[in-house]
């Protein structure tokens, strides 16, 4: 792991995209959303990747929700930007207006074509642009480009790229690869909603960035198993693995995030931009049931872990 951000480790959520009825922004609850965060006890947020709906949001909008997070943590977090783009020109352009509004760290999308050379270039390019970290963001289930381990490895080699959020089955075996490769200079954190949090913790992941709306649960694993309590990180894991495996579904998970977060008090609405999946009212219901048979609560205060 770099030696610049050593700090940089641990549960950093990737949140979700409030908006009101209308579709506009919904900056009071997003404001709501990063205090929830820093209640629960975080690492870090991480906004504008795929569970954000930054691809349907404007220039302007982007500039918005993560100028409004960066002053809502307040520096007592840092701040994540997601970067997507058709080239390699729009993803430094991106990069660079999130530093410029605080950001600590970018987490930066591959692009075409699926060629090495030219995906160490486009990291190398961007990474070099900027002076906060990148963060490979290897997805692609979402992206369709695939990342070998050697090139995550090398970009960390060669001071590019120290953090990459690992997300290609079978996730664990890349993640073992991808440490070798780096030969120490990679900092991995996991992904997929957390259904392989422990295990990604055990190979030596730094953390984690994902959406689950529980994040309290996630924070208590990796604060258990960062302690030594690894049977106790275990038994909190495999307690909430009904929730975690039921929430991460395939094309309703921002459905299920932000309905979530409305019944917990956080979302004035659970609106999503078009195209996108809701719940419907069996679904919902079965949800609800589920959470509750984890022993968690819909309230608007993080739930205490027994």
């Amino acid at each position: 792991m770099s030696s610049q951000n050593a700090s940089f480790e641990g549960v950093h959520p990737i949140l979700p995209t409030p908006f009101l009825e209308d579709g506009a922004l919904d900056l009071e609850s997003l404001r709501r959303l990063i205090d929830f965060q820093l209640e629960v006890g975080v690492q870090g947020v991480a906004i504008l990747g795929f569970l954000g709906e930054a691809h349907k949001l404007s220039d302007a909008e982007r500039q918005q929700v993560a100028q409004t997070v960066v002053e809502q943590a307040g520096g007592k977090i840092p701040v994540s930007v997601g970067v997507r783009a058709l080239g390699t020109a729009g993803a430094v352009e991106q990069a660079r207006q999130a530093e410029a509004l605080g950001a600590k760290s970018v987490f930066v999308a591959p692009i075409p074509p699926q060629n090495d050379a030219a995906l160490h270039a486009h990291y190398r390019t961007i990474a070099r642009s900027i002076s906060i970290p990148v963060v490979i963001h290897d997805f692609p289930q979402s992206f369709g480009i695939t990342l070998s381990a050697e090139l995550i490895g090398s970009l960390a080699r060669d001071g590019h790229t120290p953090y990459v959020k690992l997300e290609e089955a079978p996730v664990l075996n890349k993640l073992s690869r991808a440490l070798e490769y780096s030969e120490g200079k990679l900092g991995v954190f996991g992904g997929l909603g957390g259904e392989y949090f422990l295990e990604e913790l055990e190979r030596g992941s730094i953390g984690i960035m994902t959406g689950f709306a529980f994040p309290e649960v996630l924070v208590k694993i990796y604060e258990q198993f960062k302690r030594g309590d690894r049977d106790g990180a275990a038994a909190t894991f495999d307690k909430y693995m009904p929730l975690i495996r039921y929430e991460f579904q395939p094309n309703i998970g921002l459905a299920f995030r932000k309905h979530i977060y409305w019944k917990r008090g956080v979302f004035a609405t659970t609106h999503i931009r078009p195209p996108g999946a809701n719940l419907d009212e069996y679904t919902q219901i079965e949800l609800e049931r589920i959470v509750a048979r984890v022993g968690l609560e819909l309230g608007s205060r993080p739930s205490e872990l027994k």
